[in-house]
């Protein structure tokens, strides 16, 4: 009798959030997922022991785990969740505002009826954690922080006693309250990997891994591929081409399964389901037995459309290719390949949240059979995987989807003739298997790389990273082994596919900022870590950069006397501001030292100052910056300078202004020139003369007559410490200067 082999594959993932130099997580998921579906997903098959399934870790994220376990995690999130509402600072009252009702509005915050009182009064002030700050007194925040945590709890941990007891209080929630959902939490968190190595010993489940950082392996291999994948994408400037790299990812990955696990794992899933001949050749040289992608990669190496008819059916003809076990083979690789129903596994994840549970579960089971109906009606075994992310659908499930997973898996433990497999035992029990000579590069979403480059953002961070990356190689020979290592570990994070995932115009988030903060860091840090300071490119963001609007723009000119001791109102009135906004990030291990800058030209020079937050910083620093000169519809700028200062305690600043195309500075303050005044006291000021740019001011109509003329100026400011940028204004684009007389400029304005 045929037998229908089901493959289940969940996979648990998280981008790496920690800063290795700071010791800070960034963003609080690991935590907050690890406490809400990793432990709950494997126990719940406690109920079901003939439904086995394979659990994909990915070793970073284990890594973040055990970082939290240990105690050693420095997560800025739960810090805030932890202080006292009392002593909750009005940056910390706000910051919990903006960030602790991040969750579900409907099946985690709604929940919780106090935790919905308080998100509806948080929305009645339009989202603005300023303006509701005052409508929340500290009895507010207290129960806000500590639902917000409760609300992330697994279901399987709702049930302790002490936490059943939290929930049915409801509000009102004590000190000793709060300190508990705290600190309760890394006992929690402590049973995550653990509950996998033991069903995994009892042969209930298979752990399966991915390359280290979660890089997407072909690129890569070689950034060519994504050209291989779709003919005429465009590509970054530099070739990114270092296959050495993926098979160190893809080896660590291994050997940290191996070490947490006890078992050294034959299965991978390789990042976004992301295959090619090369990465297939690496895997079978680390000795990995099977790998899973999408149905869209099978379907384009065969040459066949994977199109389904009304029902959602395919033709027998393709289904007997498509639910199956393939086995590539050529002159340099073997492996086993599964590939999913994206059709079915996308109805898991996105569909079946809003049907009742028993329906989602019986129409998934219908429909599972009837894929796999052509091929069993033929006397053959088939194998249906149905492989998706394992974390994420559950918030949009009532309860974390346990009773819709409990239904499904009711249905597959009893339904005769179907099996619940791992990989492994789909590839042993099965004989009938597909066979592949060629792979075309692709990964699961839309069988190819079109959402990790391609787009302009997405360019741009490949080749800050092949920038990096050949720093590293110039610089490593001549550092420490400790430098080395770091510097190494910061460029396997940044070859991970999180980054990516959210540059371009796929994918946005409440995050995006400080993903690409994030991303930026680690760069910075490859060559913090080698002693020298990162390129000031990596102190501007390369999400939406190019779509920036101007700031406020000058009004008329000013003639300010540069003192940097104090600040004349009226003198830098009429020029171009720009203020920071504290708000966005405060929380984050961001520091704030800038509070805002302006800028203004008048016939013959540009003057610059920048307000600190509070007295300039106590320890040493330098301060940046910036100034380019453009004509209309240029491609480059006409000239671009930099101004370096360097404060150091006790000295007086030095300073000096270069130019790229220039061996020799333009002036220094061991060589000043009278043209030039720089101060920093309270503030910092300068003056430059327009000459050095190539600019002068010109009237509007000899712009409007198209004479080849600078038209703008442009600048930015940013701060540096330890050869790091730790704060900068504008944060996305420039500043820019009008270059007109002072007749036009004034007109202009009013």
């Amino acid at each position: 009798m045929s037998v229908l082999r089901v493959i289940v594959l969940w996979h648990q993932h998280q981008p790496f959030y920690k800063d290795l130099v700071t010791g800070e997580y960034r963003l609080p998921w690991v935590r907050l997922h690890a406490l809400k579906d990793y432990y709950g997903m494997v126990k719940l098959l406690d109920e079901f022991p003939n439904v086995h399934q394979t659990f994909n870790l990915v070793p970073s994220l284990i890594t973040q785990i055990q970082d939290y376990v240990a105690g050693t995690a420095h997560d800025l999130f739960l810090k805030v969740a932890a202080t006292p509402a009392k002593d909750l600072t009005a940056i910390e009252s706000r910051f919990a505002l903006q960030y602790l009702f991040q969750a579900n509005p409907v099946n985690m915050i709604g929940r919780y009826p106090r935790y919905q009182e308080l998100w509806e009064r948080f929305r009645g002030t339009g989202d603005s954690p300023e303006r509701a700050e005052k409508y929340f007194q500290p009895q507010d925040f207290t129960d806000l922080q500590v639902l917000s945590q409760i609300a992330w709890f697994d279901e399987f941990f709702l049930e302790d006693p002490n936490v059943a007891d939290l929930i049915k209080k409801g509000r009102g929630y004590s000190l000793e309250d709060q300190v508990f959902v705290i600190s309760h939490q890394r006992a929690l968190l402590a049973k995550v990997l653990p509950a996998h190595a033991v069903a995994a010993q009892q042969g209930r489940i298979e752990i399966s891994t991915s390359p280290f950082y979660h890089p997407i392996l072909p690129l890569v291999c070689d950034t060519n591929m994504g050209a291989i994948s779709t003919p005429g994408l465009p590509l970054p400037q530099n070739r990114f081409l270092h296959p050495e790299d993926a098979r160190e990812q893809l080896q660590r990955g291994l050997d940290l399964h191996q070490q947490v696990f006890g078992v050294r794992p034959v299965g991978v899933w390789p990042s976004e389901g992301s295959v090619s001949e090369e990465v297939l050749t690496i895997a079978h040289s680390l000795g990995v037995k099977w790998m899973a992608t999408d149905e869209g990669v099978l379907g384009r190496s065969l040459g066949i459309n994977f199109g389904r008819d009304g029902e959602g059916r395919l033709s027998p003809q393709i289904a007997e290719k498509l639910y199956t076990v393939h086995r590539f083979e050529n002159s340099s690789a073997q492996m086993h390949l599964v590939f999913r129903d994206h059709t079915i596994s996308d109805l898991v994840g996105f569909v079946y949240s809003g049907m009742p549970a028993q329906h989602a579960a019986n129409h998934l089971i219908h429909n599972i059979k009837q894929a796999a109906q052509p091929i069993l009606s033929q006397d053959r075994d088939a194998v249906v995987s149905v492989i998706l992310d394992g974390e994420n659908a559950w918030e949009y499930y009532p309860r974390s989807g346990r009773e819709f997973l409990r239904r499904f898996y009711d249905r597959l433990q009893n339904e005769p003739g179907i099996e619940a497999v791992t990989v492994s035992e789909a590839i042993a029990r099965h004989h009938d298997f597909g066979k592949l000579t060629s792979l075309v590069p692709g990964s699961w979403i839309n069988a190819n790389f079109n959402v990790w480059i391609g787009a302009s953002e997405d360019n741009r961070s490949w080749d800050y990273l092949y920038r990096a990356r050949n720093f590293y190689a110039e610089a490593a020979p001549k550092a420490s082994e400790p430098q080395r290592k770091l510097a190494l570990e910061e460029l396997f994070i940044a070859e991970g596919s999180d980054w990516n995932w959210w540059y371009g115009p796929e994918h946005h988030s409440a995050n995006d900022r400080e993903f690409d903060e994030l991303y930026r860091k680690h760069l910075s840090n490859v060559y913090q870590a080698l002693g020298a300071t990162a390129p000031d490119y990596l102190a501007q963001p390369i999400s939406g950069g190019e779509t920036r609007p101007e700031f406020t723009p000058q009004t008329s000119y000013i003639r300010p006397h540069v003192t940097g001791d104090k600040v004349r109102y009226f003198e830098w009135m009429g020029a171009a501001v720009y203020t920071a906004d504290h708000r966005a990030g405060a929380m984050h291990g961001k520091q704030f030292l800038v509070d805002s800058v302006y800028a203004g030209i008048d016939e013959t020079n540009v003057y610059g100052r920048l307000d600190f937050v509070g007295k300039p910083p106590e320890t040493d620093f330098d301060l940046v910056v910036n100034l380019e000169s453009w004509a209309a519809d240029a491609q480059r700028p006409r000239r671009a300078l930099r101004l370096d200062v360097r404060v150091e305690a006790g000295k007086s600043p030095s300073w000096r202004v270069s130019s790229a195309d220039e061996e020799k500075p333009v002036a220094t303050s061991g060589q000043p020139s009278e043209e030039v005044k720089i101060a920093l006291l309270r503030n910092f000021e300068f003056k430059l003369p327009l000459a050095w740019l190539l600019a002068k001011p010109v009237a509007s109509s000899a712009i409007a007559a198209g004479n080849p003329v600078t038209t703008l100026l442009r600048l930015r400011f940013s701060l540096w410490q330890n050869r790091l940028p730790v704060d900068a204004l504008p944060l996305e684009g420039w500043i820019g200067l009008r270059l007109l007389t002072e007749a036009d400029l004034t007109a202009l304005a009013f």
